[in-house]
């Protein structure tokens, strides 16, 4: 049921690539970098490294360090990276990624985890960590009806780890892996020790008199900053979630519009205060790129959001998530809410401000993270 899976890409799939990054038509460009959208010095840059200096085959090697697996679902092939630690009290830990991320978000943290006394940390804190590739990226087939949504890809997750015999674990997400995290928290509540989020999806609480009234001035700062910086960066919610198979066609013909897309989200939605090569390397950038090339699942990809903006199922109906909840607010994080607002939603019982990083935490700051959690799920390991 479960098999071993190598990264590999056929040549001529690498062939094709270069033919097509070494015929792109540029559009022009007006405006301050980034106002109208990718900027064209930055992404002409960024393609000239993949043409010259990016080295695919170090990069599936360096995939391929890790252990990858895949398992039959619904006629659906998940894939997904086991990275089992040497030490015996290891406690199971699965990671979600979202969108535009992949498991490539998990490679600089995953060693973390797993050997954490190499890293500043202890033995007593290690995982195994399980990251499966959302169905529809990476290596993980797509659906093929209409409907898999937030809460389809947490019962995938859940079927999962009982194949993988792991009966209590842990979870964390952030981005689309902080719903279906939470929804798998909602649907296997026995079995799910502690849930940690680095984004979370709550909203105003209406049913209270007065929302605002346990927020401190500086959640309020942090809200409304959030709120702003994200106020012109949503126009991609709103395509994918509408028309994704539009967006789809040129998206899977041209590596270069598939490069901006992505490349956009990824400028944005890092911590502001780093300046963006800094937080994420080109490297680092194009390994996610081309996974979503070489697996053609960018469509698909995107339609986890229909998916779920038609879906009638609701996570924050039916009752708060009792699951002990740790929150790392990371101060690029794309929404951030009080802690008044996420208690009404969640059993919050770890809420910690961390002092760098943005939404691709595990890339940007691993070790901050890495940190978090080995904090955070210390109290709930196994005795």
């Amino acid at each position: 049921m479960i098999k071993p899976f190598t990264v590999s890409v056929p040549d001529h799939v690498l062939a094709d690539l270069e033919n097509r990054l070494a015929r792109t038509r540029w559009p022009d460009s007006i405006g301050e970098p980034w106002d109208y959208g990718t900027d064209i010095t930055f992404l002409r840059a960024l393609i000239h490294h993949w043409q010259h200096h990016f080295d695919p085959l170090a990069a599936i090697e360096e995939l391929n360090r890790l252990e990858h697996f895949t398992t039959q679902l619904d006629q659906r092939a998940l894939h997904f990276v086991h990275a089992r630690s040497p030490h015996g009290n290891a406690q199971p830990l699965l990671m979600t990624h979202g969108w535009p991320g992949s498991i490539v978000e998990f490679q600089k943290i995953i060693p973390m985890l797993t050997r954490p006394e190499l890293f500043g940390g202890k033995p007593s804190d290690a995982f195994h960590v399980i990251c499966p590739s959302l169905p529809g990226y990476g290596f993980s087939d797509a659906p093929t009806t209409p409907g898999f949504d937030q809460r389809s890809a947490a019962i995938d997750h859940i079927t999962l780890m009982e194949r993988l015999g792991y009966n209590r674990y842990f979870l964390q997400g952030g981005d689309w892996g902080s719903a279906v995290s939470s929804w798998h928290a909602k649907l296997a509540k026995e079995r799910v020790a502690a849930l940690h989020l680095t984004l979370m999806f709550v909203s105003k609480p209406k049913h209270l008199e007065d929302p605002f009234e346990n927020v401190s001035p500086g959640e309020l700062d942090r809200l409304n900053a959030s709120q702003a910086r994200m106020s012109g960066g949503t126009g991609y919610q709103a395509i994918q979630g509408s028309k994704p198979q539009t967006l789809g066609y040129g998206l899977t013909d041209s590596p270069v519009g598939l490069a901006a897309w992505i490349s956009e989200k990824f400028q944005h939605w890092t911590d502001p205060a780093v300046p963006f090569e800094q937080s994420i390397s080109r490297d680092e950038l194009l390994t996610n790129i081309f996974l979503y090339w070489i697996s053609g699942n960018i469509t698909a990809s995107t339609r986890l959001y229909y998916e779920s903006a038609h879906s009638k199922a609701n996570l924050l109906e039916g009752g708060r998530i009792m699951t002990p909840t740790g929150h790392a607010i990371f101060p690029g994080e794309l929404y951030l809410p009080p802690r008044a607002w996420a208690e009404e939603f969640y059993n919050i019982q770890h809420w910690e401000i961390q002092p760098q990083g943005g939404h691709f935490a595990a890339l940007e700051v691993p070790e901050v993270l890495a940190h978090d959690l080995r904090t955070f799920f210390r109290p709930y390991r196994n005795p």
